[in-house]
C-alpha cells in the first residue's frame, strides 16, 4: 500500500514538472523573432522622377567652305594627327586646305601693301589739310581710299581663313570622315563634328499635376545605369507655363554639370527633381508601415519584450522612405523585420 502511495506521489510530481516545462516551452515558442533598428534623426528628400536623353549644349558640324587639297592637322597635345575623341581648343585648326591658284587670286600681300600706302596717304592729307594745303574734298577722298583698302585687306583675310577648318569652341571630336592626305575636296563637304558636353541639357515632360511643385533652380540628381555608384548634379533651367491640351503635360529643360565627362550625349538618364527636403527628422522605410481602421501604424519593442503598435502621421516621402511627423521618438526600437504577424502586446524576441 505504501509503495502504491509513493508511486502516485511520484506520478503527480512528474506531471506537474512536465506541465511547467510545457508551459515554459509554449511561452518561449510564442515569442516572435524580430529585427529592429534604433530610430535616429536624419534627412529625407522628396522627388519627382523623370527620364530623358542627355544632349550636348554646344555641338556643330563643320564643312569645307572652299575646294582644295586636304590636310589633317596634328593635335598639339599628342603630336599626332587629330582623331575621334580628341579634345580641341577654341581657335585650333583641325583641317587645312591648299590651293595655290586660290591664294594667288586673293593677292593678300598686295592688299596689305595697298592698305599701308593708303593709310600713309591719308595721314599726309590730314597734315596738309591742317596747314591749308589741300581741300576738304581731297582729304575725304583720301579717307575713302584708306577705308576701301582696309575692307579689301580684311576681305582677303576672311577668304584665306576659309582654307582652314577651325574649332569655334572647345570640345571633343565626335565625327571625322576619312580623306587621304592631299585629296582634292570640293566645297560643302563634311569635315568634322564637334561637341562640348561639360554641361549637358535634358528635355523633360511632366504631368500637369506637378506644375505647382516644379520650379526654376530646383536641384536635380542625375543617374545612369553605366555610373550606378555615382550621381551628377543639375538644376531646372527652363519651364514652359503651358499645358498641352493633348497630353496634359508641360515641358522643361534640366542643365547638368558634367565636368568629368561621365555622361555622354545620347545616354538615357534618370532625373530626380528635389521638390522638398527635411533635415534632422524621423525617417523610416515605407515598406514596414501597416494600415488599419485607425490609420497608419508601425511596431516598436516596448516593455517586457512586447510589441507596441504606434499610430503615426507621415510627411514627405520618396520611393523608399517616409518622414514620420508624430507617433515615434528618437531611439525607439523600431521593428523592421518580422512585423507582419504581430499584434499589440505580442511577445517578441530580438534577433540580429
Amino acid at each position: 500500500m505504501k509503495n502504491i502511495r509513493l508511486l502516485l506521489l511520484f506520478g503527480i510530481v512528474a506531471a506537474v514538472v512536465s506541465c511547467n516545462n510545457q508551459t515554459q516551452t509554449e511561452e518561449a515558442e510564442l515569442a516572435i523573432p524580430v529585427s529592429i533598428e534604433n530610430i535616429k534623426l536624419q534627412s529625407i528628400q522628396q522627388f519627382i522622377n523623370t527620364t530623358g536623353t542627355a544632349k550636348a549644349i554646344n555641338e556643330t558640324l563643320l564643312n569645307s567652305e572652299m575646294a582644295g587639297d586636304y590636310f589633317l592637322m596634328k593635335n598639339p597635345a599628342t603630336g599626332k594627327l587629330f582623331k575621334l575623341g580628341d579634345k580641341v581648343k577654341k581657335g585650333q585648326v583641325i583641317v587645312r586646305f591648299e590651293d595655290e591658284e586660290y591664294v594667288n587670286g586673293i593677292a593678300i600681300e598686295a592688299k596689305k601693301l595697298n592698305l599701308e600706302i593708303s593709310e600713309q596717304e591719308f595721314e599726309k592729307q590730314q597734315s596738309l589739310y591742317e596747314k591749308g594745303g589741300v581741300t576738304l574734298r581731297e582729304l575725304r577722298n583720301s579717307e575713302v581710299s584708306s577705308i576701301n583698302a582696309k575692307y579689301d585687306f580684311e576681305s582677303a583675310e576672311i577668304r584665306l581663313a576659309k582654307m582652314n577648318v577651325v574649332a569655334p569652341f572647345s570640345g571633343v571630336i565626335v565625327e571625322l570622315p576619312y580623306y587621304t592626305v592631299g585629296t582634292r575636296i570640293s566645297a560643302n563637304q563634311q569635315m568634322v563634328s564637334l561637341m562640348s558636353y561639360e554641361k549637358i541639357y535634358m528635355e523633360i515632360n511632366l504631368p500637369e499635376k506637378n506644375i505647382s511643385e516644379v520650379k526654376l533652380g530646383q536641384e536635380v540628381i542625375i543617374t545612369n545605369y553605366t555610373i550606378i555608384d555615382d550621381t551628377l548634379k543639375g538644376v531646372v533651367s527652363e519651364l514652359s507655363p503651358v499645358i498641352s491640351t493633348e497630353t496634359r503635360t508641360f515641358n522643361g529643360k534640366l542643365q547638368i554639370n558634367n565636368s568629368d565627362l561621365k555622361l555622354r550625349p545620347g545616354m538615357f538618364v534618370k532625373a530626380d527633381i528635389i521638390t522638398s527636403q527635411k533635415d534632422s527628422t524621423i525617417v523610416i522605410p515605407k515598406d514596414i508601415i501597416l494600415s488599419g481602421n485607425r490609420g497608419k501604424y508601425v511596431f516598436v519593442v516596448g516593455r517586457n519584450a512586447s510589441a507596441d503598435d504606434r499610430q503615426i502621421t507621415t510627411g514627405i516621402e520618396n520611393q523608399e522612405f517616409v518622414e514620420v511627423v508624430s507617433g515615434l521618438n528618437s531611439n525607439d526600437r523600431l521593428i523592421v523585420k518580422g512585423f507582419e504577424t504581430l499584434r499589440d502586446n505580442s511577445k517578441v524576441k530580438v534577433i540580429l
